[in-house]
């Protein structure tokens, strides 16, 4: 029995899913390194050997897989070729054909297989709306109805920066020349940055984007203003080594123990996030918006204080017409919310 195989490329790891008729999900792997700072065909070659290093667990050789997906960040063109890419080196990625790179790669090993190409935050909403649908038959499903009756879903992912991505009736949205989704880079209000500091992070060509308060980009900025704040001067993250980003990593976890420092970032990045998920919503009008990425991680009592945020946020500011909306959750999927819905979109583009 053919089967076919999902990708996830992240500028630190990738992860491989694999499914069969039926759509339903075999594997998912292990995250794996990228090696991005060697360049594409050093990933390449690792994906390839995971693939069938996977492959092989399951009692399958490359001469099975029928089609193969490929997400990355973006963004990119439609046919998979990079663009300047904040994760990964421009000098070593930038107008790399991976799509393509990766089918020939892929054929050296088996007759030749076709690969598509979507988007990371696209792939993640693809995901997102496949496991919530049923479109996509996986046993680790945490979703107890797998049958959800909607139509548009929005997701936004916060890890090292901010992806996003929709599905409309079943339709990754990828836009003209495919870079659709690009939640991060909205402009935000200045009120949304606590301290004239926190307004000085540039992504991209400007200053208060969204991905310069809600990203571990924005954390690693932040936290290095609030420590040198008389304030936080006695804080247990001033007396430790390590570079700021080092530091930031760990604020999820301090939200956890009840740290009030962490706790603030947490807080201030989730109303920021409110506003995106309204701007979102102005536009297209979703049934669902889904908050993805490392947040999902959290411990639960942060999780619900910063879903909390986020829904009163996004209220504070909303039109009338819009303030009854409540339909904003985690992601089911978490940190598989990509590689899901790239798997799901080597079935075919239409849910």
């Amino acid at each position: 029995m053919s089967v076919v195989v999902g990708i996830d490329v992240g500028g630190t790891t990738c992860t491989i899913a694999i499914g069969e008729a039926g759509r339903k999900v075999l594997c998912i792997s292990d995250q794996f390194p990228t090696r991005s700072a060697e360049g594409p065909d050093a990933a390449i070659d690792d994906i390839v050997a995971q693939i069938v290093a996977e492959l092989d667990l399951l009692g399958k050789s490359p001469a099975d897989v029928s089609a193969i997906s490929l997400a990355t960040p973006g963004p990119a063109t439609m046919d998979g070729v990079l663009l300047k890419t904040p994760n990964l080196n421009p000098l070593l990625w930038d107008q790399c054909p991976i799509r393509l790179k990766l089918e020939q790669a892929f054929a050296k090993i088996a007759q030749p297989t076709p690969v598509v190409y979507i988007g990371d935050g696209q792939a993640a909403a693809v995901g997102e709306y496949a496991i919530r649908t049923g479109h996509l038959n996986w046993a680790d499903s945490p979703v107890a109805d797998k049958t959800e009756q909607f139509d548009t879903l929005f997701m936004i992912a916060v890890g090292t920066g901010l992806g996003g991505g929709e599905v409309r009736k079943g339709h990754p949205v990828q836009g003209g020349k495919g870079r659709a989704g690009h939640a991060g880079h909205i402009l935000l209000p200045v009120d949304a940055f606590r301290y004239s500091h926190d307004r000085e992070l540039k992504v991209g060509n400007t200053f208060c984007a969204a991905e310069s308060a809600i990203s571990l980009t924005a954390l690693t900025h932040q936290l290095s203003y609030r420590l040198t704040l008389d304030q936080w001067k006695d804080h247990s993250l001033n007396a430790i080594e390590g570079t700021a980003k080092d530091k930031a990593k760990q604020l999820r976890e301090l939200a956890g123990a009840g740290d009030d420092l962490a706790l603030e970032l947490m807080d201030d990045q989730a109303k920021a996030l409110g506003i995106v998920l309204l701007n979102v919503q102005y536009i297209g009008d979703h049934d669902r918006l889904v908050i993805g990425g490392g947040v999902t991680e959290m411990a639960t009592q942060v999780r619900d204080r910063y879903l909390a945020n986020v829904k009163e946020s996004y209220h504070a500011h909303a039109l009338d017409g819009f303030r009854d909306f409540d339909a904003i959750s985690f992601s089911v999927c978490r940190d598989d919310a990509s590689v899901l819905g790239s798997l799901a979109y080597a079935y075919g583009g239409t849910l």
